[in-house]
């Protein structure tokens, strides 16, 4: 009974016992050969550096760049087999690398380590999906630039509590998306800059005794400069949390605005219609038009939040320098990475088709008495009523409106000065929604003027 209970033990996928279960929990193909294209170029670098200092014959040099750039059309064109006997990405391009060329493959990891070399095509990697987001933030702020224009001057109700509170403009509500979504570009174009550091030539952990030149490769890699402490090079990975604690702030914006398409386009509020492009059908209720690309993009936070998470979990215990658990880092940010990605394009894609309901707009723009704060302010500034008097004027007329079936524009003069005798027909000037949202020209306020002027200006930032 031994071997073969033994056998069953491990399961059906791990009949070979304890050496397939180490091959399967030690390899990193299945996932870092994403890195591909990145470890390559490193050992381009790498390899000009190594021959630039005489480390390196010309000859060897010329055939590693030539075989390098095999492999990586090899890579490209799904031919190339990834052996997870070889453990990495780095191990299956250095043994293609040997049948290509020979014993000069084996001079390439003069003065390095897996250590940077990993390091730096995880950098590298990162740096690539920073620079995607910040395309498809841009992408996605012009759309929101491009409603914004458009809806200038429609009003639309603005809520606090998801209870009407005062009138807005739908322009105003989409430029609140660009000053977020700004942010989002700028945390991440602060990270680039922060991360942008070459550890190649950090070596294992302590650099090394051959006469490198870390500028070169720095260099060559588009990086600002070598990192400068070799042991920091290798074993920290805060590039990857900043890129994750961002791309879940990001995410949470995305959200947000998710859940108000998801609001809008409901059969109760009807503010936006959402193009087919973005919304399924139910299979058994053929009224039904589901905004589930909203849904989805609501739902990638958690998982992109998850990843940040986790990889603080993985780095939170671990001395210097490099340990095997450091090999947990990659999985969770190509998944934040890519779903972030998707969401960006998704929610650019709603914007650009949706459609807003300009009259469903106007007309809860002017429900549960809205212009309520208009009256107040009116009180205060033409009547010289303290606003805390003003307040409870304006709530006893609310109150009035509201037994009377009406809103407040639709009480009498003779009405209204039964509560307050101050108030004059002048007040009637403010109740409308249009005269509401019009009268806001503080810097950053609801006046279409502000918004347009808003607008034109993220338009000269963005270029």
């Amino acid at each position: 009974m031994g071997d073969t209970s033994s056998n069953q033990m491990w399961g059906g996928r791990f009949a070979a016992g304890p050496d397939a279960i180490m091959e399967a929990i030690n390899a990193s193909i299945g996932f870092d050969k994403r890195m591909a294209a990145q470890d390559i170029a490193g050992s381009r670098a790498h390899a000009a550096m190594l021959a630039a200092t005489g480390i390196l014959s010309d000859s060897d040099a010329a055939a590693i760049r030539e075989g390098l750039l095999t492999v990586l059309s090899e890579i490209e064109a799904g031919k190339f087999t990834f052996s997870t006997a070889l453990e990495d990405i780095h191990m299956n391009v250095e043994a293609r690398l040997k049948t290509l060329i020979g014993d000069a493959a084996g001079r390439l990891h003069t003065a390095r380590s897996r250590n940077d070399q990993v390091a730096t095509d995880f950098r590298l990697w990162v740096r690539d999906q920073i620079d995607a987001a910040i395309e498809g933030l841009q992408a996605l702020i012009r759309a929101l630039l491009a409603q914004a224009e458009a809806g200038a001057d429609w009003v639309m109700p603005g809520f606090t509590h998801l209870q009407t509170a005062q009138p807005v403009t739908w322009g105003h509500h989409m430029m609140a998306y660009v000053e977020m979504f700004a942010r989002d570009l700028s945390r991440l174009r602060d990270a680039r800059a922060r991360m942008n550091e070459c550890p190649l030539g950090a070596a294992a952990l302590a650099g090394t005794s051959f006469p490198i030149n870390r500028d070169m490769t720095a260099q060559a890699l588009g990086f600002d400069r070598p990192a400068a402490n070799s042991l920091d090079a290798v074993s920290d990975r805060d590039f990857a949390l900043e890129f994750l604690s961002a791309a879940s702030i990001c995410a949470m914006h995305l959200s947000r605005f998710a859940e108000e398409l998801v609001i809008w386009s409901s059969a109760q509020f009807r503010f936006v219609t959402l193009s087919d492009r973005f919304s399924t059908g139910s299979s058994i209720m053929p009224q039904k038009k589901n905004p589930d690309a909203a849904e989805l993009i609501r739902a990638k936070v958690g998982r992109i939040f998850g990843a940040n998470v986790a990889l603080m979990m993985v780095m939170k215990g671990l001395p210097l320098a490099y340990s095997k658990d450091m090999q947990e880092d990659k999985e969770q940010v190509f998944d934040a990475a890519d779903n972030l990605m998707l969401a960006l394009a998704a929610m650019e894609g709603m914007v650009k088709d949706m459609t807003a309901n300009r009259s469903n707009l106007a007309a809860a723009a002017g429900s549960g008495f809205s212009t309520a704060t208009d009256l107040a302010d009116w009180l205060v500034r033409v009547a010289g009523i303290p606003f805390r008097d003003a307040h409870h004027v304006t709530g006893t007329l609310v109150a009035m409106a509201e037994a009377q079936g009406c809103d407040l524009p639709d009480l009498t003069l003779a009405q209204m000065q039964s509560v307050h005798a101050g108030i004059t027909d002048d007040v009637f000037g403010v109740l409308g929604v249009e005269n509401s949202v019009a009268s806001r020209m503080s810097y950053g306020g609801t006046a279409p003027a502000q918004v347009r002027a808003q607008v034109a200006r993220w338009k000269e930032v963005l270029g």
